[in-house]
């Protein structure tokens, strides 16, 4: 399975942006993770195949919301009310079988920057 992140971009603090990231294959589980500039990779919301339900860093709770179109192969995130701390290049990930644990991902997308300047 190939992820193609999309939707990054330059955006005022408090702005919105979406993301998405298509699949070529069916996928089961998703999530979303981030990288800033010299730091490391760190999660930022999944929705969980076995009961849709979803969840998210703290960092982001209220602000982000993960939501996905099976019929499409793909996967969402709307971020609202971004902050300059929310720069980085933000990567879908995908497991690679619906009994994959939670938190296991063998997928990954190539990447889409999101720059929220103050």
């Amino acid at each position: 399975v190939q992820l193609q992140a999309s939707g990054g971009g330059l955006v005022q603090a408090g702005g919105s942006l979406r993301l998405s990231c298509a699949a070529s294959g069916r996928t089961f589980s998703m999530g979303w993770f981030r990288q800033a500039p010299g730091k490391e990779r760190e999660f930022v919301a999944a929705v969980y195949w076995s009961d849709g339900a979803t969840d998210y860093a703290d960092s982001v709770k209220g602000r982000f919301t993960i939501s996905r179109d099976n019929s499409k192969n793909t996967v969402y995130l709307q971020m609202n009310s971004l902050k300059p701390e929310d720069t980085a290049i933000y990567y879908c990930a995908a497991p690679r079988s619906r009994f994959s644990p939670r938190g296991r991902y063998d997928y990954w997308g190539q990447g889409t920057l999101v720059t929220v300047s103050s």
